[in-house]
């Protein structure tokens, strides 16, 4: 493990998204735009150090990793303890 001394870190992040339709139609869409990081660090260590810190933060961050790189989702429903599929059911008219 690393010794090296942050002495101060701000870290910002912006997540954009947008929604069209309605959820009574069910053509409610939601979407996302995209995020933005900023990360501010103080610290005395050399500048490598710093950026070796950094590039572990973000290649250990499972967050980050999972909208850098997406990975499948596995989805299931129940009702009343019986499996469903939404998808599968007719919508409403």
């Amino acid at each position: 493990m690393s010794k090296t001394k942050i002495d101060k870190a701000r870290v910002f992040v912006k997540a954009k998204f947008k929604s069209e339709g309605a959820v009574l139609k069910e053509t409610v869409k939601a979407q996302g735009l995209g995020f933005q990081t900023r990360l501010e660090l103080d610290s005395q260590e050399p500048v490598e150090r710093v950026a070796a810190v950094v590039r572990n933060a973000e290649n250990g961050c499972y967050v980050l990793q999972s909208i850098l790189n997406p990975v499948p989702v596995e989805r299931k429903f129940t009702l009343n303890g019986a499996e469903f599929d939404p998808e599968k059911l007719s919508k409403k008219a």
